[in-house]
């Protein structure tokens, strides 16, 4: 079975999931990849530091993870708490690069 075809469903050894995640990870990364190139447009676009930290805009990021991630019929609080880390680190990430722009 190629990295391709593995599915939860089609897994049959800790081989077939390790492969599976791994394969996964490989797109979650180029995605989160992809996410933190719209961060560095923000703070390129943003024209006031005191733009960086937006609460209401982190709470509806949060709200919409949490209706996507209720949709395939999981726990909650596992995709909040990793969406909260995501939002904070991704607000450092434009605060450094605000700065940067700065210079």
């Amino acid at each position: 079975m190629t990295r391709s075809e593995i599915t939860p469903q089609t897994c049959r050894t800790m081989e077939d999931v390790r492969a599976g995640i791994d394969a996964l990870d490989e797109k979650l990364v180029a995605l989160l990849a992809e996410r933190m190139r719209y961060i560095e447009a923000a703070s390129r676009i943003k024209t006031d530091r005191t733009q960086v930290r937006d609460e209401d805009r982190k709470a509806a990021v949060l709200a919409h993870a949490a209706q996507i991630w209720r949709r395939e019929s999981l726990p909650e609080h596992v995709i909040l708490e990793l969406y909260e880390r995501l939002v904070e680190l991704s607000i450092a990430y434009e605060e450094q690069a605000f700065v940067q722009k700065q210079d």
